[in-house]
Formats: structure tokens, C-alpha cells, sequence
């Protein structure tokens, strides 16, 4: 357990322990019933006597937030079953009775299980027709998977690396890997060293580690809108308020960034510079530099949501934020999610220093380690240059598919239907004429034989009614054109017939 320790400070050493320790149990960083380090370990990591940290416990027991049980340790307090009967007057002879799991929730898991949230990802219908083509999905196509050249590196590292790899690992990551990502990060402008790195369980987790480490209940992030939707689940979940900044034609306006900080003072400025999801755009040179220039005058942080430049169908995408920042400013969060296979749930995080570690340590607490031997298996991919080979044929492919269904927007939709020019990654946002509503049309479209992801998923509060994503990643090239056509023809009757209502009964879209 990383505690920062400050020998020049005034306060003694056991009460700075015993600050930290409180900190991480009010944050829920150390959850009820964990058990702290022995007092000889964390003596003996922190360079201190053992009484100092001895001492530091025994306020943590008197003020109530742990407790000490002889022969075991200390451990996070929590209700023990006496106090939990005492509180409900129950006896020991009285009848047991279910737990209100829902009164157990956090107030942060009651928000995000509401139904409002629910209605804003769209919904399909139970029944879902045979030969539906989906855009709903911005998944990478399945079908184009390596899966058996993987499987062979992966026997291979079993066999030669597996005695050490299924062991514990360190939190940090596996350190080949660090240093490949060092060098492939590079041909992108992003100078990081294998130290600068950790790595994740994607980048879902990079957002969690994010909010754990610099946000509190009350915080404000301003973000993007449209934006992505687990971002704004992620800093809702940990009491964020967000400020939405809307995008204009070349990303977040600068002068709503500059509004928005004057008015919220937000931790952080959350966006996605490269093939932006979800409508495809990508910011010029000039506007990463306004928006870097904008927060360096405000000392406001940047998470980058970084798409790889490999799967990019114009000219090569300017650099990413984090290669123009010369301030430490910016997070960068990268995934290999996209260009090899979503299941192996693996990103990686480049942070300033002094950061990293704090994230390193939220880790530490939050899964101990990613999967060495997933890591290894990824890093000897790659250094056998597999992946070149891959980001190769996938590229071209979606470059095809990104292409078809340019083509066939132009020639099938109606004039008054617009859509962004998406110039990277795996989809665009459509929006729909006046009158109609994208998530009342999800219904009628499926019936017809094709499904969207409806537009407000993707607002931070109200928006989005008539826009709507087309993913075209997971849609074979030669079925894009029917998909646009039966979807021009639903447009196309919704303005003669009156739209179903969007409460209807629905399971969700995915929205990834």
C-alpha cells in the first residue's frame, strides 16, 4: 500500500497515516470488512518503526472506522450481525427476514440504474427479426478476429512463460509490454516511457481509476456533447456533475469550454480529439491547439480519449493531444479494444508522474493486477509483428465499409436528412428531419429490418431526439447499402404515419 509519507511536514508521521487510511475508507477505496496491512509490512514499506503505524490503527479503531481482532488483524469497520439485530429490535429467536439490497445500494448506483437512464440508451424490441441488419453495435467486426495465430502465441507463452505469469503480478503492468506501447505510442507524436504507463482492464477501467483518484461527490467534469455514453456513466456513478460543451465543426467550441470552466469550474475536460464517438469527427491540428491553450490558461486537465491512428480513412490524423501538450496536462487513455479484440480487456493509461502513481495505487486496490498472461500473449503478438499484419487487413476493410455507406447515404436518404462526415473510427450520427423522433423510430425500424442506436444516449441531459448512430463496423460491406435503404424507407413513411410512442416495451442497445 502506497501512503505518501512527508518527513519535513509538521504533523507526525502516525497521524499522517491515519489521514490517508480515513481518506481511502470515506472514498470506499477500502470497502468495509477489508483488511489492512499487517503493522510490521507497512512498517516496513514505509521506511517507519512499527509502533508508528501500530499507533496510526489504534486511532482508526477508537474513532470507529476499523477494528482489531486478536490473532487476524485489522480490518475496515462494518456492522457485525449483534449491532445489525440490536438495530432492528429483532431477537435472537426472531424470524429472518430478506435483505433490501436496494436500500444497500449507493446513492450513486440508484442514479444509474434509473429508468430515465435506461429510456436515454434506446431500446430494441424482445423479438428481434431474422435477417436484421444492425448499426446499433460500434463493435469491431468478430469475423475478421486473428483468433488462431493468438491462440498459438498464447500457447506458446503458457508454455515458456506460464509458471511466472500465473502467478501475482505487479499492478503496473506487464514491462514488455509497457516498453512496445512506448515505441507504438511514438509513430502516433506521443512521447511516453515505459514508466509513464499503466495498464488497465480497458478503458472502461482507465475511466474508473480516473474518477476514483481525482473526483469527489459534488465535482464538476466538462465534457463533450455528443459524447460517449460509459464516460458519462463512469463520472455520474462516482457523484460527478457534468458540463456538457456541444461540438461544432471542428470539436468542442472553445469559447462553450471557456463558459463552461468560468461557470463550473470543472476538474477536467473529458474528449475524444480522434475518429469521435459517435458521430466520426476529428479535430484539425489548429483546434487542439485552441482547446490545449484554453485549458493551460484556466489549470484545467484533459482526458483524451485516444482512437488508434491506424484506423483512420483520410489523411493521417494530426497528433493527439497528449503529443502537443507540453504542460502536463493530459491523460491519455488508449485500448486495444478496437484493433484486436474487445474480450481481452485491455487499455493502458500515460499520465504525468506524480499521477500515475495515485493510479497505480487505485488499481492496487480495485483488481490487485491485469492478466500477465494475457499481457505477454498481446506483447509477443505484436512483437512478431501480427498485429501490423491485422491492422493491415482490418483497415482496409473498414476503410470499405466506411466508404459504402457514404455512397449509399448520399444516393437512398432524403434531402433533409444530414449526417456527420466521419473521417475515422466506426460510425457517424444521422440526424433526422423535423418531426421525427430517433428513439419512437427504433421500433418501426426494426420491424422493417434494421436497427440504430437512437441519438439521446448520447446527451448529457436533454438532446438528441432526432439524431441517430450508424456504426458500420460489424455490418458486412455488401449488406451496408440494404440496411440505408430499408432505413431511408422508415424515414421516409414515419412522415406520412404518425410515430409509436418511445416507452413502448424494450431491452437495451448496446452502446459502446
Amino acid at each position: 500500500m502506497q501512503i505518501p509519507i512527508d518527513r519535513s511536514k509538521p504533523i507526525p508521521l502516525p497521524r499522517q497515516i491515519q489521514a490517508h487510511l480515513e481518506r481511502l475508507i470515506h472514498e470506499r477505496l477500502l470497502a468495509p470488512g477489508v483488511k489492512l496491512p499487517a503493522t510490521r509490512e507497512l512498517a516496513r514499506e514505509l521506511g517507519v518503526n512499527r509502533a508508528t503505524v501500530s499507533f496510526a490503527y489504534e486511532e482508526l479503531v477508537a474513532s470507529g472506522l476499523a477494528r482489531a481482532h486478536v490473532g487476524q488483524g485489522t480490518f475496515v469497520a462494518g456492522p457485525t450481525a449483534g449491532e445489525a439485530e440490536l438495530a432492528d429490535g429483532a431477537g435472537p429467536d426472531a424470524p429472518p427476514e430478506a435483505i433490501d439490497w436496494s436500500g444497500l445500494l449507493s446513492r450513486s448506483a440508484r442514479v444509474s440504474l434509473g429508468e430515465r437512464e435506461r429510456r436515454r440508451l434506446g431500446a430494441l424490441p424482445g423479438r428481434l427479426p431474422p435477417g436484421l441488419i444492425s448499426f446499433a453495435g460500434g463493435m469491431p467486426d468478430s469475423a475478421m478476429f486473428p483468433t488462431d495465430a493468438f491462440r498459438r502465441v498464447l500457447n506458446a507463452v503458457i508454455r515458456e512463460e506460464g509458471e511466472e505469469l500465473l502467478q501475482y503480478y505487479p499492478a503496473a503492468g506487464y514491462p514488455p509490454l509497457r516498453r512496445f506501447l512506448s515505441g507504438y505510442l511514438l509513430r502516433f507524436g506521443v512521447e511516453a516511457r515505459p514508466d509513464d504507463i499503466l495498464i488497465v482492464n480497458g478503458s472502461q477501467q482507465g475511466f474508473d481509476l480516473i474518477a476514483r483518484t481525482l473526483l469527489d461527490p459534488g465535482d464538476v467534469v466538462a465534457i463533450e456533447e455528443p459524447t460517449y455514453p460509459r464516460a458519462m456513466q463512469v463520472f455520474r456513478a462516482f457523484g460527478a456533475r457534468l458540463a456538457p460543451v456541444a461540438l461544432g465543426e471542428d470539436g468542442p467550441r472553445p469559447d462553450g469550454l471557456e463558459r463552461a470552466i468560468e461557470r463550473h469550474a470543472p476538474k477536467f475536460f473529458y474528449c475524444q480529439p480522434s475518429a469521435h464517438n459517435p458521430t466520426g469527427l476529428t479535430i484539425s491540428g489548429d483546434g487542439r491547439r485552441r482547446l490545449l491553450e484554453v485549458c493551460a490558461r484556466r489549470r484545467v486537465a484533459i482526458v483524451e480519449d485516444g482512437f488508434d491512428g491506424s484506423l483512420y480513412y483520410d489523411a493521417r490524423p494530426p497528433a493527439p493531444l497528449r503529443a502537443l501538450d507540453r504542460r502536463g496536462l493530459v491523460i491519455y487513455i488508449g485500448t486495444f479494444s478496437k484493433i484486436l479484440f474487445p474480450g481481452l480487456r485491455l487499455g493502458w493509461l500515460v499520465a504525468p508522474r506524480p499521477l500515475l502513481e495515485r493510479l497505480e495505487a487505485a488499481k492496487q486496490l480495485a483488481d490487485l493486477q491485469t492478466s500477465a498472461l494475457i499481457q505477454a500473449a498481446v506483447y509477443h503478438f505484436c512483437e512478431r509483428r501480427l498485429l501490423e499484419r491485422h491492422l493491415a487487413r482490418i483497415a482496409d476493410e473498414y476503410r470499405r465499409r466506411h466508404r459504402r455507406l457514404l455512397e449509399s447515404l448520399t444516393r437512398r436518404m432524403p434531402r433533409d436528412v444530414s449526417w456527420t462526415e466521419a473521417r475515422g473510427g466506426f460510425s457517424l450520427l444521422l440526424t433526422l428531419p423535423e418531426g421525427l423522433d430517433a428513439t419512437a423510430l427504433l421500433a418501426r425500424a426494426v420491424a422493417r429490418g434494421v436497427a440504430f442506436t437512437p441519438g439521446p444516449a448520447f446527451f448529457v441531459e436533454e438532446g438528441g431526439e432526432r439524431a441517430l448512430r450508424l456504426a458500420f463496423s460489424g455490418v458486412p460491406a455488401a449488406r451496408i447499402d440494404e440496411g440505408v435503404r430499408r432505413l431511408a424507407d422508415v424515414i421516409r413513411d414515419s412522415r406520412r404515419r404518425p410515430q409509436p410512442r418511445a416507452e413502448s416495451e424494450r431491452a437495451a442497445v448496446p452502446v459502446v
